[in-house]
């Protein structure tokens, strides 16, 4: 694998024609740099009812008009306190409710904050994100927060955080620090996001991310698949996305990691249907390119159990962005040797910082 550090391992559905000159359209018709905002669940519903060649076809054509090929870029994250939330969303051990044995603990200290990140770059990440197990941050904790933004930013990286709900001060606040993206998933469908979480709405989802845009902050935001959903769900969670004011700047999407002692973990552990299938899982990685052809499309939780061809047919399907070491926030992941391996094999490198920007600029211009 060439890397740059030496430390580093690594309604009426229109016909398929329609379908096919719509996503012709989103490559090429593109006005003042945007995407189209006006994607309907039939045209989304239509697309991933194409045969998958097809399919992968579109999404890799739209891929390589937006973004270097053959590359995909590193991201590390790192828990900066964990467990304890107040929220119960089904799918995650760090909820009070779960019985994971998960146990709270106190926000990091700045300098070990600092520790990670340096340890991130050294592995090869050009971007670091931090996640915080709360409800929404305290006043009390912003300004350890903005020292942890500013001494990443001042080590040459990316910087992304996942704080839960943001109020607009708040969304400022992290903008003056400088924070680049801020993650804020609105997880699946309107439709089945009560069967999921309780104690916040999709329109609080949507609010956070009102307030995180017109901060000027990029978006970070996506959803997990193999929750119990339909194909129907599928489809309105990329829709909810895709017609969002601006796209996300980077839409994370993850395959549910069933861990015991949470409500979906113990729903689906014991279920034959519990994993979704990897073809089902490509074709959303390839409708997410199709619909936001601009956005980062980044292979988060559920990795580990994935197959290399998986992966592949996901990077070949658009996605660009990967989550590197052997742990996300408290789940396993692949690991920096797999990756390395496995990028070995596709002739895929690292992206570049310094790339990513020089790719958004042109898309603003």
């Amino acid at each position: 694998m060439n890397a740059t550090n030496s430390q580093s391992p690594f309604g009426s559905s229109p016909s398929r024609t329609e379908v096919a000159q719509g996503s012709r359209q989103a490559r090429t018709e593109r006005v003042g740099g945007t995407a189209r905002n006006d994607w309907t669940r039939a045209e989304i519903a239509a697309l991933f009812d194409l045969p998958f060649n097809d399919l992968m076809f579109e999404a890799q054509s739209i891929h390589r008009a937006n973004f270097p090929r053959n590359e995909v870029q590193l991201s590390t994250l790192l828990s900066i306190k964990t467990g304890g939330c107040p929220e119960d969303c089904g799918y995650c051990n760090q909820s009070a409710s779960a019985e994971s044995g998960l146990k709270a603990e106190k926000l990091m200290s700045v300098q070990a904050v600092m520790q990670a990140a340096a340890q991130a770059k050294d592995a090869g990440s050009s971007r670091f994100c931090m996640g915080a197990a709360w409800r929404n941050p305290k006043e009390r904790d912003m300004p350890a927060i903005v020292q942890m933004v500013q001494g990443v930013r001042q080590m040459g990286m990316e910087t992304c955080m996942t704080l839960g709900m943001l109020s607009e001060g708040q969304a400022k606040v992290l903008a003056d620090a400088g924070l680049d993206y801020y993650n804020h998933n609105i997880d699946t469908s309107p439709e089945h996001y009560e069967k999921v979480i309780t104690t916040r709405t999709f329109d609080d989802r949507l609010e956070t991310l009102e307030n995180v845009r017109n901060s000027g902050i990029n978006v970070c935001s996506g959803g997990i698949v193999g929750m119990g959903e339909t194909r129907e769900d599928r489809v309105g969670f990329l829709h909810a996305l895709a017609v969002l004011p601006t796209h996300p700047q980077s839409v994370p999407i993850n395959a549910l990691v069933p861990v015991k002692g949470t409500v979906l973990g113990n729903m689906l552990a014991d279920t034959p249907l519990a994993k979704i299938d990897e073809i089902e899982f490509v074709r959303t990685v390839a409708v997410a390119r199709i619909v936001m052809p601009e956005s980062m499309v980044r292979l988060s939780a559920g990795r580990e159990s994935m197959s290399d061809a998986c992966q592949a047919l996901c990077f070949m399907a658009g996605a660009n962005s990967i989550f590197t070491g052997d742990k996300l926030l408290t789940t396993a992941n692949a690991g920096d040797n797999a990756d390395a391996a496995l990028f070995a094999k596709l002739g895929v490198v690292p992206m570049q910082a310094e790339v990513k920007v020089e790719m958004e600029a042109v898309a603003a211009e």
